[in-house]
């Protein structure tokens, strides 16, 4: 019975699977919210020798502004975060 339990059980997920974050349009002043699945949105840099971890979102708020907000992040291969840079808008305090 218990093998039955392990085989059919979800499998065990990291506690953070999910880097979250805030952003202010420099158009119109709105917060936005976003977040990068640390299993699935990540692309390996292969010009670091493939060793960082890539994601680029393109954020659009709910106003009438319509300013798209790009942000760009890197991250090691332990899921820590390395840089960020943003397109259009500014981080809110993380």
């Amino acid at each position: 019975m218990d093998i039955l339990k392990k085989l059919f059980s979800p499998a065990p997920r990291s506690p953070k699977r999910y880097y979250t974050f805030s952003v202010k349009c420099s158009r119109c002043g709105e917060t936005i919210e976003g977040r990068v699945d640390l299993d699935n949105d990540l692309s390996v840099e292969y010009e670091t020798g493939g060793d960082v971890y890539y994601a680029r979102k393109v954020l659009i708020g709910e106003s009438r502004c319509f300013q798209r907000v790009e942000v760009h992040f890197k991250f090691s291969q332990e899921r820590r975060l390395l840089e960020r840079e943003i397109i259009g808008g500014e981080f809110l305090s993380q």
